[in-house]
């Protein structure tokens, strides 16, 4: 069983998953006293970034859905007209590649020191910064600030690392602009709910940022070498093998299995550098199904590595539906375009 599993079961709401982490509870405490004195310490004269500036981020770790968020508001700058820089920190090397392909417009920067990032963006042509994973990052201004909640994450632990997988607790919100409640497996009410409880629960009251709902959805499969489209109906009645390492793999499969097939999750931990006893792996797992299904992180990895001989994989696509005041993050964005820079 890999980290990421046994993670999210360490973090779930079982009796077992409960006592076992009962040791984890005085780390907890600790890590958050740190990240609350962190937070208290946080400079008011933040460097500020030589472009307009967006950030995005979440409280807990992986899995909310802040990778396709970000690569849909890059998205949204360049067909606006301006080219869109997107830095990251570069951990685990798959998730530059993934904007890339998702954002071919854009300029993406993989520098764990984001002002040197946000140069060398802008000398490649960038008019305004995308910020991936960077809620945390206190150091840096910005002129838009998203959090990310999901609403898979609303029945976890409520502790913080290593008890459960929260960075900060809700009271971080209050440095929000905007929030984003995603979804994957979670029904449209659970994420409905989750977005009313941070409305009462936020210290600024009904006046606080506009909180929107977004579902992330498989909206088609592609050839992983050929780039052929398919819809998500032909594994309908299918054996489908799903290789995923990522953050939350089980919402993955959940979501195959919304299209009728019959999943068997290959999961490896979230950045998996996949080597020759993977792919083989994965092989025989295919030859025992129909279909072998990864998702769009994943690919970009076994790309090159995957053997011709074997039948090609097929590559999830991720499309952003909103769902509730989706406009509110359009305007929000379209304040921040305004003082962009024009080609």
């Amino acid at each position: 069983m890999s980290a990421t599993r046994v993670a999210h079961w360490l973090w779930g709401a079982s009796a077992a998953a409960r006592v076992a982490r009962v040791p984890l509870i005085p780390l907890a405490g600790a890590y958050w006293a740190l990240m609350k004195l962190r937070a208290a310490r946080a400079r008011a004269d933040a460097v500020r970034l030589p472009l307009p500036t967006i950030a995005v981020g979440n409280l807990s770790v992986g899995g909310t859905g802040k990778t396709p968020l970000a690569a849909w508001i890059a998205s949204y700058c360049a067909a606006h007209g301006r080219t869109p820089g997107i830095l990251l920190r570069g951990y685990g090397g798959d998730e530059p590649l993934v904007h890339r392909r998702l954002v071919p417009q854009a300029v993406v920067v993989a520098n764990p020191d984001r002002v040197a990032g946000a140069v060398a963006a802008r000398a490649q042509g960038a008019q305004v910064l995308v910020l991936d994973d960077a809620y945390q990052l206190l150091g840096v201004g910005r002129d838009l600030n998203i959090a990310v909640v999901s609403a898979e994450s609303a029945t976890a632990s409520p502790w913080p690392l290593p008890a459960g997988p929260w960075r900060e607790g809700r009271d971080a919100l209050d440095r929000a602009d905007l929030i984003v409640v995603t979804r994957k497996s979670a029904s449209a009410d659970a994420a409905s709910a989750l977005a009313d409880g941070l409305v009462r629960g936020r210290s600024g009251g009904p006046g606080g940022p506009p909180i929107c709902t977004v579902r992330l959805v498989v909206s088609h499969l592609e050839g992983m070498r050929s780039g052929t489209r398919q819809e998500l109906g032909v594994l309908a009645g299918r054996r489908v093998v799903a290789a995923a390492g990522i953050a939350d793999p089980e919402s993955f499969a959940q979501q195959l299995g919304t299209a009728g097939a019959s999943v068997q999750l290959v999961a490896y931990q979230d950045h998996h550098a996949y080597r020759q006893a993977d792919l083989e792996r994965l092989v025989r797992a295919a030859t025992g199904g129909d279909y072998v299904v990864v998702t769009e992180k994943d690919a970009v990895k076994l790309r090159r590595q995957w053997p011709g001989s074997a039948a090609e994989p097929l590559v999830a696509v991720l499309a952003v539906h909103w769902e509730r005041n989706g406009r509110a993050l359009e305007q929000a964005v379209d304040a921040v375009l305004a003082s962009a820079r024009r080609p």
